[in-house]
């Protein structure tokens, strides 16, 4: 049945080859391409709606299970992997973020408990941050829930069929960094070398 009730019919609720259709009345990225856009247009739809379907879910379980965020999560995954701290540029950078983003959620973490900043001795201006003996519990409890939820989530793929799609995307991504531009790229500001 489709989101008003309606029943659908076997052939309507198949796509090409019998591959299952978005779902009737669904809107989603994918939908706003048609048949006779470029099949590139239409993966990368594509692309973008899987995420968005994996990703909707993750933030709600985080939301509900632990009071937290994707963001807030994906942070503190960054300083569990450097048990060292990081540097707040080197974090946002990482994330992909302002510096602003990632000064906000630390000040927030660091008011919870669950993050220490540490000012660099040698200059006053630049500080790092890792996570508390608190914060590593939390995180590897949110870790633990994390993983289940991803393999749940993409659990409807068997393991050959997730490898071969983790291959392909390997290969896309490969190629998209071998024709990045870089004259997109993040360029420094000029000033001393650091």
């Amino acid at each position: 049945m489709d989101r008003t009730g309606q029943r659908l019919s076997r052939s309507a609720a198949a796509g090409p080859a019998g591959r299952p259709a978005p779902l009737a009345g669904r809107s989603d990225s994918e939908t706003r391409a048609g048949p006779a856009d470029h099949q590139a247009l239409r993966l990368w739809l594509r692309l973008l709606t899987c995420a968005n379907l994996v990703e909707a879910p993750l933030r709600q379980r985080l939301r509900l299970q632990f009071e937290g965020s994707l963001p807030r999560f994906d942070l503190m995954a960054q300083l569990d992997r450097h048990a060292g701290g990081l540097k707040m540029r080197e974090l946002s950078k990482r994330l992909m973020v302002t510096g602003g983003n990632v000064t906000g959620l630390t000040n927030r973490l660091v008011a919870e408990g669950l993050v220490e900043r540490r000012e660099d001795p040698e200059d006053r201006r630049s500080a790092s941050v890792r996570l508390t003996a608190a914060g590593q519990r939390q995180f590897s409890a949110m870790a633990r829930e994390h993983e289940r939820w991803i393999a749940d989530l993409l659990g409807g793929l068997s393991p050959a069929q997730q490898g071969q799609l983790y291959e392909l995307l390997g290969q896309l991504k490969a190629t998209l960094l071998a024709r990045a531009d870089p004259a997109l790229s993040p360029r420094r500001p000029a000033g001393r070398a650091r």
